[in-house]
């Protein structure tokens, strides 16, 4: 990377969240990341002493996250990159999921990270530039029966992303969401959240499913050091994209998801647009 940077990212313990940390302190950067107890920060902290910190947080904690967003552009500098990873999956049919189990989806995988960027975005707007990335999913654009929960998480994540873009592109603060797509991390393992079985009607449509994601978990196609490599360079451009698909599944997968939208549209649009008047 040509300059040395400031990176934020929530989650790095595992997964995405280290991956890029691990690459960032690599090329140089500094970084903040967030873990949930000690062990993890001094692993953490190990990896780059000095130039790696790590902070506790819960990102549902609204009150923490000002308390330290305030404390390492005081502290440790000028926060350039935020990236919001730290989320979790939440698998199970929608008749036999919970509310409650809704309720903490969206706590987690939007209310959080828009915290986050509240607390963040008056210190970028000050200096006229920074760089968003929000960690949403290709689960943001496609569905897959028993992931509903899941799946309206990371459209609200999407769609957020895309409107702040837009709010903020005048100010040199740059948003990307970056959509995975299968990678090897512990999403579909031990951080996935499952709701139990109890409605046989749904047997037939969900159990493969359910059987056939805990098979492929630690096989996927995704590499997240090569995902890490993708976002640094994302991150390096001038012009980054507002929306970043990351995988060949994701790309293949959210086209045809596209190309059958376009179809349903022409094949409704006298009805669509019968209504005006």
């Amino acid at each position: 990377m040509t300059t040395s940077r400031l990176f934020l990212i929530t989650g790095v313990s595992s997964g995405f969240g280290r991956a890029l940390a691990e690459h960032a302190l690599l090329a140089g950067n500094r970084v903040v990341g967030t873990v949930r107890n000690e062990t993890a920060r001094h692993d953490f902290e190990a990896l780059a002493p000095g130039r790696a910190f790590g902070r506790l947080l819960e990102v549902t904690d609204a009150d923490a996250i000002t308390a330290l967003v305030t404390h390492i552009e005081a502290d440790i500098g000028a926060i350039d990159v935020l990236v919001n990873n730290a989320g979790y999956g939440h698998e199970g049919v929608l008749e036999e999921s919970t509310l409650a189990e809704l309720r903490q989806q969206f706590e987690v995988n939007v209310f959080g990270p828009a915290a986050l960027i509240k607390a963040v975005l008056p210190h970028m707007r000050a200096r006229r530039r920074g760089h968003i990335l929000n960690i949403t999913s290709m689960g943001g654009f496609i569905t897959l029966p028993g992931i509903a929960w899941y799946c309206g998480s990371k459209f609200a994540l999407e769609g957020i992303s895309e409107v702040l873009a837009k709010e903020v592109a005048g100010f040199g603060i740059h948003v990307t969401a970056v959509a995975p797509g299968s990678f090897r991390t512990d999403w579909a393992g031990r951080s996935m959240v499952r709701s139990p079985r109890a409605i046989e009607d749904y047997d037939a449509l969900f159990d493969p499913i359910r059987s056939g994601r805990e098979a492929k978990s630690g096989q996927q196609l995704g590499d997240p050091a090569k995902a890490a490599q993708a976002m640094l360079q994302l991150i390096d451009s001038p012009t980054p994209p507002a929306h970043l698909l990351l995988g060949s599944d994701a790309v293949q997968l959210v086209r045809g998801k596209l190309q059958e939208l376009g179809t349903s549209i022409d094949q409704w649009e006298a009805l669509s647009r019968s209504t005006d008047g």
